[in-house]
């Protein structure tokens, strides 16, 4: 089975909170997964399965604990091949077209890269879910079979 990485973005730890509970979800069903918040392209290129779970800041941001690890797999642009991933984006529709722009970023990137998502990135709105971790874990529980 393959260990899941999951890469989270925040501001204000909201969706570290979220990334470790889904992480604990995980750990529940026996399989192995990992957190990280300050990584390196290296973390990324030698992750087996890789979900981001991101918050949105600014105007579509990606938060800044990501923002450097999100421009350097950007110029450095390590192929996936094909290797699985996920993606669920944290955000405020109240803010438009920014909404979940984080998410967005890490999405798009991921498909250049040739990564294969095994869902539709998941959009969690701060507007009607005061909890996001509610939406999310169930989510990755879901997938978890799919990214091994």
């Amino acid at each position: 089975m393959k260990k899941i990485t999951i890469f989270a973005g925040s501001v204000y730890g909201n969706a570290q909170h979220v990334a470790e509970q889904a992480q604990e979800a995980l750990a529940a069903k026996g399989v192995e997964s990992e957190v990280l918040t300050d990584p390196a392209v290296s973390d990324f290129s030698d992750a087996e399965a890789i979900v981001v779970i991101t918050s949105t800041t600014g105007q579509g941001d990606i938060p800044p604990n990501l923002e450097f690890f999100h421009a350097e797999l950007r110029d450095q642009f390590p192929l996936m091949n094909g290797k699985p991933f996920a993606v669920a984006a944290l955000g405020d529709s109240s803010y438009g077209e920014t909404f979940c722009g984080g998410g967005r970023q890490f999405q798009e990137l991921l498909e250049e890269l040739q990564g294969k998502a095994v869902v539709d990135m998941l959009e969690v709105d701060a507007i009607e879910t005061l909890e996001p971790e509610s939406e999310v874990v169930p989510w990755i529980e879901g997938i978890a079979e799919k990214l091994q």
